[in-house]
């Protein structure tokens, strides 16, 4: 499979780091997410880590776009505390992330090789959890 790269939005990154430098403190919110709107909104979240596996910054984020009137992501970004950067989604958020927002494009990688890619290359031969939905009509 080859990743196709698009343009990244680099105030998003700027938006997650920000608030992984400012908000992330101990070991209860390491992460960061940021999220572009359709209409230029950002929406920024942080993990609520637990030992039993609180939810990820991604998935807060998605609650949080609800909670403030945003149901469509264009982008979306996860930045780690102490300065890690760019960190790509799990497993699980990538699914859900594909679930929710099919078209949304994340931005993975390192350094100056961060790069914008769609959700769905990051989980070749996907599972797309509304194809296998029964009709009830």
């Amino acid at each position: 499979m080859t990743m196709q790269n698009h343009p990244v939005d680099r105030e998003l990154v700027e938006a997650a780091a920000h608030v992984a430098r400012t908000r992330c403190r101990g070991d209860h919110h390491t992460m960061a997410a940021a999220g572009r709107a359709p209409d230029g909104r950002i929406v920024t979240a942080v993990n609520a880590y637990h030992f039993t596996g609180g939810p990820c910054a991604e998935l807060v984020l998605i609650g949080t776009a609800a909670a403030q009137g945003v149901y469509e992501l264009d982008t979306i970004v996860a930045v780690g505390d102490r300065d890690r950067g760019v960190v790509p989604p799990c497993g699980r958020c990538r699914q859900v992330l594909l679930d929710y927002f099919p078209g949304v494009e994340v931005i993975v990688g390192e350094g100056d090789g961060i790069r914008a890619v769609p959700v769905a290359e990051l989980l070749p031969a996907s599972y797309v959890w509304a194809d296998h939905q029964l009709d009830t009509e």
